[in-house]
């Protein structure tokens, strides 16, 4: 028998400590239900390069305590959003956060810097043992009156963690969703290859510019996450290269970021200078560059089984192209701490956020799949080939902004929908533990 532990208070448990599993942890301090994170990795730190917060999380963000002065030590508010041809010429651009009209900005940062504040915060506002590292949650067992994690140490033991609802947060090769849907098809790859860097360079066009350039199937992806230097003048910036390759076989191989030479994909790029940005200089100068295969899972039909629920990547893993995977970890903790705040500590909660998130988000996933906001590139290719001269001959501005104005509603980006919306999580809000 392996050793089971337990707590007079049943807390929930919590699998994974990265983005979405951190945000659970917070939501549930501030509505007043005990927790246990349980990480697989020994240390956790600041791993990880760019990711994108979009308003709405930011939103989340500023509900738990953190403020802007928080979110700028960790990256920079983003000021634009723009599409560029093959050829240098603009397809579509639009400002974003605060200068779009929201109430809330949008942040480019450092993935393991916002892991490493969310620590931080986990770490002061919860009991000392809230984190357990070197604890990997390899499947559950449950009954009407709670669930057991059953967790892998790093020195081999086995033990079972009791607790009253078990929350998987344990990202793309959950073992808790291999156990709730054990028929789920395989990652699924769809022939992109991307390659991801930082290189120290001068922001371009607003100063604080997320720019996509190039088509549908070969370009290169870059923004700010520092400000620049006052002495130099450089920030630190996030650059995602990315191109299409037959996907026949499926992925081939064993690794899912391999450190790669810049002479073996500089080579994609050449010729890629427009004066105000030269693309192989940009890749040449990151101090590593790391491969990926861009990825997702078919959506399921459910993430909820009885008192475990599925959130983050290890609900709804999407491709990049939409910047909202972990935009969509931090709602989802929010989302979860309201229907615990509505329907108690229970198998309730967990069916109400299902309810309310798995159909909409399962739908992004594969909207994401077919490029995401990114699909402007798509008709530029069929239509033109790729190069023009007037963007407004090839897609009219309305339907630009019909386009961007759908993928924004499915993502839940809407402006006017958003600003209006109420707190996800009431003031004081507090989950009763009768």
């Amino acid at each position: 028998m392996t050793p089971r532990i337990s707590t007079p208070t049943r807390p929930v448990l919590i699998a994974g400590g990265g983005i979405g599993g951190l945000a659970v942890a917070l939501t549930l301090a501030q509505i007043g239900v005990p927790c246990r994170v349980l990480e697989a990795v020994q240390t956790i730190g600041p791993l990880g390069v760019g990711i994108n917060l979009q308003p709405n999380s930011v939103r989340e963000l500023f509900d738990l305590g953190f403020d802007e002065a928080a979110l700028d030590a960790i990256g920079v508010a983003t000021r634009e959003w723009a599409l560029v041809g093959r050829n240098g010429n603009d397809i579509y651009a639009e400002p974003r956060g605060r200068l779009a009209g929201y109430r809330w900005p949008q942040y480019s940062v450092h993935r393991g810097r916002l892991q490493m504040m969310l620590l931080d915060a986990v770490q002061a506002r919860l009991e000392p043992d809230a984190v357990l590292t070197g604890h990997r949650v390899t499947g559950y067992r449950q009954d009407a009156d709670g669930v057991t994690a059953l967790v892998e140490r790093r020195d081999g033991r086995r033990e079972e963690i009791a607790g009253s609802l078990l929350i998987a947060a344990d990202g793309l090769h959950s073992p808790v969703r291999a156990q709730m849907h054990p028929q789920q098809p395989p990652v699924h790859w769809g022939g992109a290859l991307l390659w991801r860097g930082t290189t120290p360079g001068v922001p371009v066009r607003s100063g604080a510019s997320f720019v996509g350039l190039g088509s549908a199937r070969h370009r290169v992806v870059f923004y700010p996450i520092t400000p620049p230097d006052p002495a130099t003048g450089l920030a630190t910036i996030n650059w995602i290269a990315e191109i299409t390759v037959d996907n026949a076989e499926g992925w081939t191989r064993s690794d899912w970021n391999r450190r790669v030479p810049v002479d073996d994909i500089v080579g994609h790029f050449e010729g890629w200078n427009y004066g105000w940005l030269d693309v192989p200089a940009m890749l040449r100068g990151a101090p590593e560059i790391f491969e990926y295969p861009m990825i997702d899972r078919d959506p399921v039909a459910t993430w909820v089984d009885g008192r475990v629920a599925l959130l983050g990547d290890a609900a709804h893993v999407m491709y990049p192209t939409g910047s909202n995977g972990a935009t969509q970890a931090i709602v989802d903790a929010r989302v979860l701490g309201a229907c615990l705040v509505a329907h108690g500590l229970g198998p309730q909660a967990l069916q109400a956020y299902d309810a309310s998130l798995c159909a909409p988000v399962s739908a992004l996933v594969l909207r994401n799949r077919g490029a995401g906001p990114f699909g402007l590139l798509n008709l530029v290719d069929e239509r033109c080939g790729g190069v023009f001269d007037d963007i407004d001959a090839v897609i009219p501005p309305a339907e630009r902004e019909a386009f961007m104005g759908a993928y924004k509603k499915a993502a839940g980006l809407a402006i006017e929908a958003l600003n209006a919306a109420p707190a996800t999580i009431a003031a004081g809000a507090r989950v009763s533990m009768a």
